[in-house]
């Protein structure tokens, strides 16, 4: 019709840009959710290494400006780096067990210079093998990533608990009735807020939570305003603050394991994440994510950062509130910079309580599984051994989860794989996919699982409930992008 645009030139949701308010509101929506765990790490490690805690502080700043740096790599992107998704980065839970155990084996003075030289040749080495990582996608279909999408929820809402009880085991009143109080207030705040709001306010129902539960917990007595009184309003991370990097074998082989982890981990999170926002994840935007993850890993030590990799529970953001703007998420980043540059707004950040995002951190995550229980929905359960292969992988899976101590006898540099019941049931996963479905002797039900596994590809593509099927492969969705094809 005249003046109106076709099917096939609308903008698909991803590459849509909103109103400037509604951007900033969006994209610092993310940065909550993301906030604890991109300062927890460097939490853990500055102390490790002999750091004060003003050093620490600062460590916890280059973290920030780091991510920043590192989620407009994937999310903007240029040439062949960035899966150009809604896709968040930031320092990655993996390494800080390896990264620990160098602070504490080394003197003070060069414990970090040799785990930057690490995580430098370590993010190298990433960016040269990310083509040929990113061509396993096809060993991905939907048994596989719903398992994996799966884990990834059920594996972070531990840490949900954790923020919940208060952060700190060994704190007087961890776990205490006003902490688990206010995070169930706050969680109740989220639900009913998504019930009752509609349009914008809805899509950030989240950060209205987190402001609501924060300001409920001021009288409450569990909101720090000291970290805003001593923090500065400048505060540039000096390139390698902490000394040139230094370059150990052993240190530098522990990093490279973690990389891998890393990787296995985003390809995973890459694939969730494109069903949740219409747009399947192909083997290029695998491999443009992948590369966007390790030159931001190789080049955060510059700035006192470490590896950097996806943070999952913004996926669970994105399948809540369905705004599936990458510009969003770009805008996030430049919010992470900025908090990065300017420690005093980072303490702004900062003032919302554990206890807080611990109590919509289970809403976020928990909507992370429920998106891989519905991709799970379209494996053909039913038939051939898709069913074993997802008891299988979910049981291992959860063996971090369940029983942290389980492996404590196996070797220390393996407890970098298995520690993360993510990798390992992402591994056992595809490995079982592999030996059922690819090389063992196919029956004629069989054949027709994997062929209904693979068409579930298309049909799970939103990874929302109220989605309704995708068109044949073909054909345009409602935002005018090319269904997709089924893999294979």
């Amino acid at each position: 019709m005249t003046g109106q645009k076709s099917e096939g030139d609308r903008k698909h949701p991803v590459d849509e840009t909103l109103p400037p308010l509604k951007m900033f509101t969006s994209g610092l929506q993310h940065v909550a959710a993301m906030y604890a765990g991109v300062v927890a790490p460097p939490m853990i490690v500055g102390p490790a290494c002999g750091l004060n805690a003003t050093e620490t502080a600062f460590l916890m700043g280059a973290s920030l400006f780091t991510a920043g740096i590192a989620t407009l790599l994937q999310t903007l992107g240029f040439w062949k780096v960035g899966a150009k998704l809604p896709f968040v980065n930031g320092v990655s839970f993996a390494g800080v067990t390896p990264m620990v155990a160098i602070g504490k084996a080394q003197s003070p003075d060069n414990a970090l210079p040799i785990i930057f030289g690490a995580v430098i040749v370590a993010g190298v080495l990433g960016f040269l093998v990310a083509p040929y990582f990113s061509k396993l996608v096809r060993f991905f279909p939907p048994v596989v990533t719903g398992t994996v999408i799966t884990l990834i929820g059920v594996s972070l809402l531990p840490v949900a608990f954790n923020w919940s009880q208060g952060g700190n085991d060994r704190a007087p009143d961890y776990g205490s009735l006003t902490n688990i109080g206010m995070a169930a207030l706050t969680f109740l705040i989220v639900l009913v807020l998504r019930r009752v709001l509609r349009g914008f306010l809805q899509q950030i129902a989240i950060l209205l939570g987190l402001i609501a539960g924060t300001l409920i917990a001021i009288p409450v007595g569990i909101t720090n305003f000291s970290a805003l009184s001593e923090a500065s309003l400048v505060g540039f991370p000096t390139p390698f603050h902490f000394g040139a990097p230094q370059f150990d074998i052993a240190a530098i082989v522990s990093m490279c394991i973690v990389m891998l982890v890393c990787m296995t981990e985003s390809t995973a999170d890459m694939l969730a994440l494109g069903r949740i926002v219409g747009r399947p994840a192909d083997e290029r935007t695998i491999e443009g994510g992948l590369r966007a993850d390790t030159l931001g890993t190789a080049l955060s030590p510059l700035f006192n950062g470490f590896a950097n990799s996806a943070f999952a529970q913004n996926i669970g953001l994105v399948a809540m509130t369905k705004v599936r703007s990458r510009f969003v998420v770009a805008t996030g980043g430049l919010i992470l910079i900025v908090l990065g540059l300017c420690p005093v707004a980072a303490s702004v950040i900062s003032l919302v309580p554990l206890p807080v995002l611990g109590g919509a951190g289970i809403v976020l995550f928990g909507s992370v599984a429920a998106s891989g229980i519905q991709t799970l929905a379209s494996a053909a359960m039913e038939k051939g051994d898709n069913a074993l292969i997802v008891a299988a992988a979910v049981g291992i899976g959860l063996i971090p989860i369940a029983a942290p101590d389980f492996y404590h006898h196996l070797p220390k540099d393996l407890l970098v794989v298995l520690d993360s019941g993510i990798s390992t049931g992402c591994l056992v996963a595809i490995v079982l996919n592999l030996a059922f479905n690819h090389f063992g002797r196919k029956t004629a039900d069989e054949d027709t699982a994997h062929e209904d596994t693979a068409d579930g590809t298309a049909a799970a593509a939103h990874g929302d409930p109220e989605t309704p099927p995708q068109p044949a492969p073909g054909t345009t969705d409602e935002a005018g992008a090319p269904a997709a094809a089924p893999a294979h």
